[in-house]
């Protein structure tokens, strides 16, 4: 099992060892290939660039130290310089949890060797911080590579940070939360390090294999120069309006609407019409991603329906997909929410015909592969401030897909390339979301003044869903009322709202397709192709 469930002592020893022993074995295969090639080390970080993606590498670092040090003989000095020139790191996640560091008597029992030079480097760190910076005892407990509050643990993202010449995040948003938030102090000490990268997804594999009807399309009207060059998508804009395309367009997403709906016959038994809005959340599930915004959204789109149905209701297919961390009860609960949720509103022969609720399982990119280029609304509604960046947003944009979502991310950013009246926003901020949380909202109070959320949280927690057992969810929609650290029933009405903007914008058919081909247009931007570019030029130095 590659990354073991770390709840336990021995999912942690057995993760650590892991990420050792895929760190040294690369390190150890680099400075072999460039002593073979160069004879000496002095000219390693002409040659050699190290890219630590997230924490699970970071041991790298003092890896590199004792190698440098104990079998070629460098002096600290020396071996921390090629060091830090070498390596560069990028991070993920603002989530301290997610920020790895390990019990400091674990990982002095397993790596007692990299245990002092962890705390070499972080007396050389600290007497830095407080002597040439005159960093006081508070910005020192925060930079040390240790932290001391409670269970002494080695904080891995700290390591990687000091032990790294440039790091960066993936998106703008995520870049700047970076320095206000998790590495506040290593970026006073470090003002120069931290920079952006924002994340990119292939062309080849996420247009050109898995939407082959589109790329025939495009070639046609524009020519092959995006095959090479996706900025090349440009091209396309002046043709948005065409009625022509537009017809071509909502053909090519029929079949590929046509193909998923098979996939969900022959693998659920269950029949979805390829006529309705095909409105997907595939990603992680975590209650930060807020799946449960959106399973509850759809239960108070149910009971809507139930009650109006002289209402003229936009047909809709919600799709759900994705894997849980194997110890994280909420998020296996959300789950099971779908599942139980699609269950019911499936069976009702009134609603069925314009609500389903569909969990595809064993979530993969093969699976992948077929529901975003099958996709009409692209979910991407994670709370404000707390997606690094995102990349299956930018997979459904370039497919034709219109995005319901927060400023979150790496929708910032494509709201700024797609333009504003083409991606549908909503919700707090992230400013805005700090702020109430410091303000310490009363959640209670904000479901109540919302009939319709409060009487889909009823519905879910009284076991209208569950009936095999009524008290399953209890737990987990009390947590809203308590404290509702993710803004589910804070952000719940402007969420509601833009879903039935969303409606506003299908029942047009030519202003959706508009947006649609201006999304796949101006998309190009976001390829990895670009990305890469960036890293070569800004933190490998590799001449382009």
């Amino acid at each position: 099992v590659l990354y073991p469930a770390d709840a336990s002592p021995s999912g942690q020893e057995l993760r650590l060892r892991q990420e050792y022993f895929f760190s040294s074995a690369a390190l150890q295969d680099i400075l072999r290939r460039h002593l073979q090639q160069y004879g000496r080390l002095d000219n390693l970080p002409e040659k050699v660039a190290i890219q630590l993606n997230d924490t699970h590498p970071a041991v790298c670092v003092a890896e590199m130290m004792r190698l440098l040090m104990d079998i070629h003989g460098l002096e600290f000095a020396e071996a921390w310089d090629l060091t830090r020139a070498c390596i560069s790191y990028t991070n993920h996640t603002l989530l301290p949890e997610a920020l790895e560091s390990w019990p400091l008597a674990l990982f002095e029992a397993l790596l007692p060797r990299h245990m002092q030079i962890v705390y070499e480097i972080n007396g050389a760190l600290l007497r830095e911080a407080r002597v040439e910076h005159g960093f006081d005892d508070f910005a020192i407990r925060h930079v040390s590579l240790i932290d001391e509050a409670g269970e002494r643990r080695v904080r891995m993202g700290n390591l990687a940070f000091v032990g790294a010449h440039s790091i960066n995040g993936v998106s703008a948003l995520h870049t700047e939360l970076m320095k206000d938030t998790v590495f506040f102090d290593l970026n006073k000490l470090y003002p120069d390090r931290i920079n952006n990268k924002t994340n990119g997804i292939t062309p080849r594999r996420w247009l050109m294999q898995c939407n082959p009807g589109l790329t025939a399309l495009l070639r046609e009207r524009i020519g092959d120069a995006f095959l090479d060059d996706t900025e090349a998508l440009r091209a396309l804009e002046g043709q948005a309006g065409d009625p022509d395309l537009q017809d071509a367009f909502a053909r090519v997403k029929r079949l590929n609407k046509d193909r998923l709906a098979r996939l969900v016959r022959e693998r659920m038994g269950m029949k979805v019409d390829p006529n309705a809005m095909f409105d997907i959340q595939i990603k992680r599930i975590h209650e930060y991603k807020r799946q449960l915004l959106n399973i509850i959204e759809a239960v108070a789109l149910y009971d809507q329906i139930r009650s109006h149905p002289e209402r003229d209701w936009t047909p809709r297919v919600k799709f759900f997909a994705g894997k849980a961390a194997p110890s994280y009860h909420n998020a296996k609960l959300i789950i099971k929410l779908a599942n139980d949720v699609g269950r019911v509103i499936n069976a009702n022969p009134r609603v069925r015909d314009v609500l389903r609720v569909v969990f595809i399982p064993n979530y993969n990119v093969s699976l992948a592969e077929v529901l975003v280029p099958a996709a009409d609304l692209s979910e991407q509604i994670s709370t404000a401030g707390m997606e690094a960046s995102g990349t299956g947003n930018m997979k459904f944009a370039l497919n034709g897909a219109l995005t319901i979502g927060t400023l979150d991310g790496a929708n910032v950013e494509m709201r700024d390339n797609v333009g504003a009246d083409n991606i549908v926003i909503f919700g707090l901020t992230a400013d805005e979301v700090t702020a109430r949380r410091e303000a310490g909202d009363n959640a209670r109070a904000i479901i109540e003044a919302s009939p319709e959320l409060s009487q889909a949280l009823k519905a879910i927690s009284s076991g209208i869903f569950s009936p095999d057992d009524p008290g399953r969810y209890r737990a987990l929609i009390g947590g809203l009322y308590e404290h509702d650290w993710f803004m589910v029933a804070t952000d719940f009405d402007a969420y509601a709202a833009a879903q039935r903007e969303v409606d506003a914008l299908w029942s047009q058919p030519n202003v959706w397709w508009e947006k649609a081909i201006l999304n796949t247009a101006r998309m190009g931007w976001f390829s990895s192709d670009r990305t890469i570019r960036q890293y070569a030029r800004d933190i490998w130095t590799i001449p382009l």
